[in-house]
């Protein structure tokens, strides 16, 4: 329980077409089991036979709609900022929930007159309505979202898998593959070749030399999640929240005031910083017996 309360919330739940697709379902969810409901439900206003209560029902639906839209867009603004766990994501989308019960139990007892006494019954019966019309679709959508990442990241991993007559040095056959968000393969360069990653929002920018010792530049839409859990122990190394770093291409590791900078083989490419986040991992694979050690300029 405790190990779930403060691991880290992944990337792809606070992207912004995640939270799209998330609120749309959650209306479309609410607005099917509003229509199943209401026949059932003898203490509620909303109605849509009855013209009065029809835009008192209209009103609050978009207001309702309107303020969790408002919520996500708060939650993807402020995922550069704050970093949030799973219980916070889950406290997120109970106060969401609780907001809007709070409302229409405001709403509901001088539209019906019946009584501030009744107010706790009223509040009690909404947060049963509530959890059902959005929490229920917020984890449906949120294990779509899971499960769709697992399977990309299983299809990185096994598309490298290759079978050769002949010895050939690992180095030689690494293959960096990477797919879009919809499963598709964009680019497959050699991990000689490439020489870091950098995140642009729900996309990801590739810097890549060709075969004519070029730099190159590619744009692909993808989670850098997906990428450092993909390849996670080859070259490839996650330096800054922003950056994935070959690190066969690093040529020094340099200690700035304010924290480690890494220098590319290429003088076109500017320096490189590393976070105290990922500034053990970056300094153990740089001294590890697997990479050459460099001295400290």
């Amino acid at each position: 329980m405790m190990a779930a309360s403060t691991k880290q919330l992944p990337d792809y739940l606070r992207g912004k077409y995640q939270l799209i697709y998330t609120v749309t379902f959650a209306a479309f969810f609410s607005i099917v089991f509003l229509l199943l409901s209401l026949p059932f439900s003898h203490n509620s206003w909303m109605a849509l036979g009855n013209s009065r209560f029809f835009v008192f029902t209209v009103l609050f639906a978009t207001g309702s709609l309107a303020l969790v839209a408002l919520s996500r867009f708060l939650m993807y603004k402020t995922r550069n900022v704050i970093s949030m766990t799973y219980l916070g994501y889950a406290a997120w989308c109970v106060a969401e929930v609780v907001v809007i019960c709070l409302a229409y139990s405001f709403i509901t007892v001088p539209l019906t007159a019946i009584g501030w006494d009744q107010f706790p019954r009223t509040l009690g019966n909404a947060l049963l309505y509530g959890t059902i019309s959005l929490i229920i679709p917020y984890i449906l959508a949120g294990m779509y979202f899971a499960l769709q990442d697992k399977n990309q990241t299983i299809r990185l991993m096994n598309y490298g898998n290759v079978v050769l007559d002949e010895n050939v040095l690992p180095s030689k056959l690494e293959k960096i593959t990477l797919f879009d968000n919809s499963g598709n393969l964009k680019l497959c360069v050699s991990a000689s070749s490439l020489y870091y990653m950098e995140s642009d929002d729900n996309y990801i920018i590739v810097r890549y030399t060709d075969s004519r010792g070029e730099l190159k530049r590619y744009m692909i839409r993808s989670k850098m999640k997906t990428v450092e859990d993909s390849f996670r122990g080859s070259s490839l190394v996650r330096c800054h929240r922003k950056y994935i770093v070959n690190m066969d291409k690093v040529k020094v590791l340099r200690k700035e005031k304010d924290g480690y900078e890494l220098d590319l083989d290429n003088d076109s490419i500017p320096p490189i910083p590393v976070t105290k986040t990922y500034e053990a991992d970056v300094l153990a694979r740089f001294n590890s017996d697997v990479l050459p050690r460099q001295p400290l300029k």
